[in-house]
């Protein structure tokens, strides 16, 4: 996890239990809001609803989570993340329990909206939680390895969801995945989590010094602003919301129609349909490891963004143009798409991390999660709307992509002030992000 500009002896415990933590939590979070899309054909079916009405029960959640985005930041930075995630993990299982038990669509609605508030705030505070952990040049790695959570929760959450539903019906899917923050989340974030270096007994001298000493120079450096108002201002941040709501609406409308594409397609049962929807999250967790990596390396933020992008639109077009029967090519292409779909993620949040300095960041980057996030609410439901227009997925797929592809041109417009000491040249470098 070190580079050259990282001395050796400082160590890793901030990548062997940090990182692992954070990504078990959201795994389990991104769990609970993401397995309704192996729920669809039973919710269908027992509560009377068309595919149009379960893409709105799907996206619903991301109304609910935009209430907590930007108080959860500044939470984060001003209170603590570990007392606010550990506590939000609890309220956020009680709903995913609940998800299960209600009793008409109305109730469905309203317990998914609820799970969104509760959920809301986590993703904010893990990125400023980490922003306190890792300096500057290490931390598009850093996002990227942490956002691995999305992948391996889709990879877990396929096979397992297909496997309950063998078994049992939607009910049960969210009761069972609903237990799981307060049996494995919860007990291990509060063993393991820890707000500052200086707080953890885990991390060496060595590297609490190296963390400690590199980000406080590192805020030295940062630009000044006088608070959120003016934060808020910043066209910056605003392009960053408006690439961030257009990425959305393209991979969540991918990511919870996938496992009712991949079934059409096969034409296999849902044990099967889990276990090939885990196969294009394998591939997005090497595009992540590997475009953020890149990222850290020549500082070209938004370029590498705009590249994932262009692969995942693409792709995604090509996917659903080979059509039924071509299960093979088709399952690679769809790998290349969600790879690209998520592969932006690291440079993307280390770019918006630096957009501000540290005192505003948090919230100024729960307010790009918030508003993007209206994006995962469009995707879904769009994608239920025009599948039950036209009959296929191949409009719902050019429209998702167009909406990918645009989020990377304007990514192209955004410049951020990278602040940190480059190693070699012992000075501040400006790049374009």
């Amino acid at each position: 996890m070190q580079d050259s500009a990282t001395p050796a002896p400082v160590g890793r415990a901030r990548w062997a239990r940090l990182i692992p933590v954070a990504i078990i939590v959201y795994i389990i979070s991104f769990m609970d809001r993401t397995n309704i899309g192996f729920a669809f054909g039973g919710m269908e079916k027992e509560l009377g609803i068309g595919a149009a009405a379960a893409g709105l029960a799907g996206g619903i959640f991301f109304i609910g989570y935009l209430f907590l985005q930007i108080p959860g930041g500044h939470l984060a930075e001003h209170w603590s993340a570990k007392k606010f995630v550990g506590i939000m993990i609890i309220v956020w299982g009680i709903f995913a329990v609940l998800s299960g038990l209600v009793q008409n669509y109305w109730q469905l609605l309203a317990v998914r909206f609820l799970l969104g508030v509760a959920e809301g705030g986590i993703w904010p505070a893990i990125l400023v939680l980490i922003s306190h952990w890792f300096p500057a040049r290490e931390r598009a790695r850093a996002y990227g390895f942490w956002i691995m959570n999305i992948a391996i929760a889709s990879i877990i959450t396929a096979p397992l969801s297909g496997w309950i539903l063998t078994f049992a019906d939607w009910r049960w899917l969210f009761i069972i995945e609903g237990l799981f923050p307060f049996f494995i989340a919860a007990p291990l974030w509060w063993w393991l989590a820890a707000d500052w270096p200086s707080e953890a007994s885990w991390v060496s001298q060595e590297e609490r010094d190296y963390i400690e000493r590199t980000i406080a120079e590192e805020r030295r450096n940062a630009p000044e602003v006088a608070g959120y108002r003016e934060a808020l201002r910043s066209g910056v941040v605003w392009q960053l919301v408006l690439v961030y709501f257009l990425i959305q609406i393209g991979f969540y409308g991918l990511n919870l129609w996938l496992p009712t594409v991949i079934h059409e397609m096969s034409n296999r049962g849902y044990g099967a349909v889990g276990l090939l929807t885990a196969i294009p999250y394998i591939v997005a967790m090497i595009g992540l490891w590997v475009n953020g990596w890149a990222a850290d390396r020549d500082g070209h933020y938004s370029l590498h963004v705009f590249l994932a992008m262009l692969i995942a639109a693409v792709a995604l077009v090509a996917s659903v143009t080979i059509g039924k029967g071509n299960i093979v090519p088709a399952m690679a292409l769809l790998s290349l798409a969600m790879g690209g779909a998520l592969a932006y993620d690291g440079p993307f949040w280390a770019a918006a991390s630096e957009a501000m300095p540290a005192a505003v960041a948090g919230g100024a980057m729960g307010l790009i999660n918030a508003l993007g996030n209206l994006g995962g609410f469009a995707g879904p439901y769009l994608g239920g709307y025009l599948q039950q227009k036209s009959g296929s997925f191949v409009s719902t797929a050019s429209v998702l992509a167009a909406a990918l592809f645009l989020a990377g041109i304007v990514m192209m417009t955004v410049r951020v002030r990278r602040q940190h000491v480059e190693a070699r040249a012992g000075r501040t470098q400006e790049v374009g992000s």
